[in-house]
């Protein structure tokens, strides 16, 4: 018979943009990508605004962030190589299959298998 260990945590963030931060982290822990903090906060910006594709958008991530546009392309690049950013027309946009709506609470639920 297995033990089971239950464990809730609850943490409070102030935005969308860092609830999905938050998220996405703890994706890329979960999920061994080893995605960088810069990956992150470029997912999350995405997932939140719609996509990556207009100037203004991306003059805002780089304002906010302080970073260039041709980090943002190299970012770009990588995170639709491992299919965490994808095309959808002439639009780059978060993976339906990872995007959440951070205007509202996020809930997870993980489990973490002991094989034996």
């Amino acid at each position: 018979m297995r033990n089971i260990v239950l464990q809730k945590l609850r943490k409070e963030e102030e935005d969308d943009v860092l609830l999905a931060e938050r998220y996405y982290t703890i994706l890329s822990a979960v999920n061994n990508i080893g995605l960088t903090q810069r990956e992150i906060q470029l997912i999350a910006f995405t997932a939140v605004r719609g996509n990556i594709s207009y100037a203004n958008i991306r003059k805002d991530f780089c304002e906010k962030h302080k970073t260039s546009n041709a980090s943002i392309n190299n970012i770009i690049s990588r995170l639709k190589r491992i299919g965490v950013l994808v095309k959808d027309g002439s639009k780059v946009k978060v993976s339906p299959r990872i995007l959440l709506n951070f205007e509202k609470d996020v809930t997870l639920e993980l489990k973490l298998i002991h094989r034996q």
